[in-house]
């Protein structure tokens, strides 16, 4: 390969390593809705529902206009990439940002003056900040071997009371996808309100089945402070007591709102990932191993930016180790017609979605 070959990729690997530097606009956004209130272009009760127009509005016609990104890092520049701290530590700053962001929506849906309207408006403001930024950035981080890593995506997912997802997803999910016995790879057909609560309870349950055959192996009790639920549930238990504490009962409120946006904001990403997918079953009984035909892939680039590559998810489910900055995209993996804000907004007419998504599974399996 020749000097001028290497060196252009790199170039583009260059700008697009900063260009991730964008998915932490995500953070603004509760901040960007405070100065619109501040300000007055805004009523303060209009205000926070400034995050519902950018990530469900803004972001499909953005992600339509700048198109798709189907480039690769090259295979020899992999492990370069793959070990730049930069990336690392993006993600990371992660975890100071969602404080702020859950300090600033506890400050303004207690505020005095804020009607009914505006409280609901600043729950989903945060709700979708929660599940755009600190479930994303967590699900990156429980796959690494860094024990640090794992850690912050345990905090993260503290933040919305769904730390059996850290066990779950890992143990649960990634081993069973694309297979009836995952709630969490929906069925052809199926709709979304029929899917949410078998994959809300689903998540919380056998997360407390795998900890408990862990712990089981190693002649523990399920009711064992090594129980990793304990730390994560844990840790909710005493964000919720703080918001009470210092916030009275609407932050009590706010806080568990919040996290039920966020976390199903979480299961309908889900719902769209694997819909329809099946992984065949072999002879022995078993399936066959998990490759990029077993998830749906995206490449709108600016939802990718915004989601470090959680588009490109069906290279995440054959390498799942793989960072976020190297995930490969995959031509003939089932391709997705939007990004994921605008396929979000369409599980929730599923008549509209089965028109648009069914004859594509139909054709993919042809």
């Amino acid at each position: 390969m020749s000097k001028s070959n290497i060196a252009k990729p790199s170039l583009t690997i260059t700008l697009k390593k900063y260009a991730y530097s964008l998915f932490l606009v995500s953070g603004a956004i509760p901040f960007i809705s405070f100065w619109l209130s501040e300000t007055n272009m805004l009523t303060e009760n209009l205000a926070p529902y400034f995050a519902v127009v950018f990530f469900f509005g803004v972001i499909p016609v953005l992600d339509w206009l700048l198109g798709r990104d189907s480039m690769n890092v090259p295979k020899e520049l992999m492990d370069t990439v793959s070990n730049q701290a930069f990336y690392k530590w993006l993600t990371l700053l992660t975890v100071p940002i969602m404080f702020a962001v859950m300090a600033l929506g506890l400050y303004q849906v207690t505020a005095p003056t804020l009607t009914l309207t505006g409280q609901i408006g600043w729950i989903l403001n945060i709700g979708i900040v929660s599940g755009v930024l600190a479930i994303n950035v967590a699900h990156e981080l429980v796959h690494k071997n860094s024990k640090f890593e794992r850690f912050c995506g345990g905090l993260l997912l503290s933040l919305v009371c769904y730390g059996g997802f850290k066990v779950e997803h890992v143990r649960g999910h990634h081993v069973n996808v694309s297979t009836p016995e995952d709630p969490s790879s929906a069925d052809y057909n199926q709709s979304i309100y029929h899917f949410l609560p078998r994959a809300w309870r689903h998540n919380i349950t056998n997360a407390w089945k795998l900890e408990s055959v862990r712990l089981k192996r190693k002649e523990l009790s399920p009711w064992s402070l090594k129980n990793e639920l304990f730390i994560w549930y844990g840790f909710s238990l005493l964000w919720a007591i703080l918001a009470l504490v210092f916030f009275g009962w609407i932050g009590l409120v706010f806080f568990l709102a919040q996290s039920f946006v966020a976390f199903t904001l979480l299961e309908i990403i889900n719902y769209v990932e694997h819909y329809g997918l099946r992984r065949k079953k072999l002879d022995n009984g078993k399936y066959e191993y998990v490759t990029h035909h077993h998830s749906w892939n995206s490449n709108f680039f600016l939802t990718n930016i915004l989601l470090i590559h959680l588009q490109r998810h069906s290279d995440h489910h054959a390498f799942p180790k793989r960072r976020y900055q190297v995930l490969q995209h995959h031509e003939d993996s089932p391709q997705l017609p939007a990004g994921y804000a605008a396929m979000t907004l369409l599980t929730l007419i599923p008549p509209l979605w089965k028109k648009v998504m069914n004859p594509i599974i139909d054709q993919y399996y042809k």
